[in-house]
């Protein structure tokens, strides 16, 4: 036995166990309890309603049941009263995402226009057509 006398034998598995009552005669180690118990189940944090978003910042909603809502707020004395809102979908820009070669051919495109301006701006300079716009 060990040197310590707080220290006792998982009656399931054989691990010890420290840290116990003066009175305890038999524990059981935390491995043997989540066996037994198995691990707790967490609670999802977002639950969806079924409504779309940013329904409680508009003056008035209501839903397909017919509750009615003003900023949020549910008005138990419209309900039935008004027909459901007809909520538009937000339009998704099509972007198409350029590849690596695509990035760099556009980029060499660009530094062969801009040497092309200075190239450009050199003749004019030496032929003295100097632009005063």
């Amino acid at each position: 036995m060990r040197a310590n006398p707080r220290a006792l034998e998982c009656h399931k598995c054989g691990r010890w166990v420290e840290n116990i009552g003066e009175d305890a005669i038999q524990v059981t180690c935390a491995y043997c309890v989540l066996k037994a118990v198995g691990l707790p189940k967490e609670k999802p944090s977002y639950i969806p309603t079924g409504r779309p978003a940013g329904w409680h910042f508009m003056k008035e909603y209501v839903d397909k049941d017919g509750n009615v809502f003003h900023r949020g707020k549910e008005q138990l004395n419209l309900k039935g009263t008004l027909p459901p809102t007809k909520v538009k979908p937000k339009k998704k820009k099509k972007t198409k995402r350029r590849t690596k070669e695509q990035i760099l051919i556009d980029r060499h495109n660009e530094k062969k226009t801009a040497l092309k301006k200075a190239v450009q701006k050199q003749k004019d300079f030496l032929n003295h057509n100097i632009d005063k716009g």
